[in-house]
């Protein structure tokens, strides 16, 4: 079995889990009691929430932003960036133990193309924010090819005429 590096490697595991972290009484509590509640015993899901909010904290203007777009745009949909890179990430290393997956495949491509729009939005209004978010995310943007004409057989005998006559 090959070990693929994931996402959530990062995470110290010491980490306590996200509704047990800003808890006064977590000071005076027992080891045994600190390890249950720690990511070591966590699941994955409870990983990913944290990742998120680390990315989140990594896009985030200010302390208090909640509402920007890279941070918040529409959360029922998922449709912020930082989290449409996380669960991206997390279904490229699903799908690398897993290859014959053609559900998550699909859920895949379609985060990937709802960021793609989301940052083909964020580049036309404020490319500065744009730079700064791919950059915290470690994000690689290729910008969509300008308008190609379809070749069809007609056309490349018009352009090797016209070819011909110049």
């Amino acid at each position: 079995v090959v070990d693929i590096p994931s996402q959530l490697d990062d995470l110290p595991p010491t980490t306590l889990r996200k509704d047990y972290a800003n808890l006064p009484v977590m000071n005076s509590v027992d080891d045994v009691v600190k390890r249950l509640l720690s990511l070591e015993m966590a699941s994955q899901k409870e990983k990913m929430k944290i990742k998120i909010q680390q990315l989140v904290e990594k896009v985030r203007r200010s302390p208090n932003d909640d509402g920007s777009f890279e941070v918040q745009g529409n959360l029922s949909l998922l449709s912020t960036v930082a989290v449409l890179t996380a669960r991206i990430r997390m279904l490229e290393e699903h799908l690398q133990r897993h290859p014959k997956d053609k559900s998550n495949r699909r859920q895949m491509l379609m985060a990937m193309d709802r960021r793609r729009k989301l940052l083909g939005y964020l580049r036309r209004v404020r490319y500065g924010t744009f730079q700064n978010t791919c950059q915290q995310l470690g994000i690689q943007y290729c910008p969509p090819p300008t308008r190609t004409r379809r070749v069809t057989k007609r056309w490349l005998v018009k352009k090797a005429f016209c070819i011909k006559v110049w």
